[in-house]
């Protein structure tokens, strides 16, 4: 029968922690998924000490709850299936934890994408680097993720306002920078983007033929 996420409180954080990287430690919540042995209860209280909330999970549901911000999850066959989103696309940062005496299977690591690895025996400095490094490295992917959103839409903007200048082109007996012209000037007073209005001349033009 499985066990209900149970939330644990309490913990002090470091004294030597930056004060803006302890409180954005603190402001985490944390899902440990690992068995509820003596190393499992070590980890969850080495994270408790960062006054993070922490809630433990044993064993692994078939998909794990989302709306955390970190995720220690045993490595397992079948882990990969478990995460609640598409792979590719994390909701947190994942660290995986391994055995100390067997080689991780490198094939179900890359399944599993993490973002950083804790290997067992666990100490410390261990738990408390792999938590910094896993969220370190999701942020950094999130922003990458909307740099390349916003270059998207920025390419696909470009394409609007192109094709929508040969339809004024076409359509008005305007020369190309006429047909710009145009376009900026009722973004202007419509108080919208270039891509708007681009956009709106290439829907009226599909609609109408």
């Amino acid at each position: 029968m499985k066990e209900p996420p149970q939330k644990v409180t309490g913990g002090g954080g470091s004294a030597r922690e930056p004060a803006g990287a302890a409180a954005e430690i603190s402001s985490l919540e944390i899902l440990v998924a690992v068995p509820r042995d003596e190393e499992g209860d070590m980890l969850a209280r080495e994270l408790l000490r960062t006054r993070s909330g922490v809630r433990r999970l044993w064993p692994l549901p078939p998909r794990l709850p989302d709306g955390v911000d970190v995720m220690f999850c045993e490595l397992t066959p079948e882990l990969p299936q478990c995460l609640p989103w598409v792979p590719g696309q994390p909701l947190a940062a994942l660290v995986v934890v391994t055995p100390a005496v067997h080689m991780p299977p490198l094939k179900l690591l890359r399944n599993c994408a993490p973002h950083a690895v804790l290997h067992r025996p666990f100490t410390t400095g261990t738990v408390l680097t792999s938590l910094a490094v896993a969220r370190a490295q999701f942020l950094y992917e999130q922003r990458l993720r909307a740099r390349i959103d916003k270059l998207d839409e920025t390419l696909r903007s470009f394409r609007s306002v192109e094709r929508a200048k040969n339809i004024l082109m076409e359509k008005r007996n305007l020369d190309e920078e006429a047909a710009y012209h145009f376009m900026r000037r009722q973004a202007m007073s419509q108080r919208v983007s270039v891509g708007a209005v681009a956009a709106a001349i290439i829907d009226s033009r599909d609609i109408l033929g």
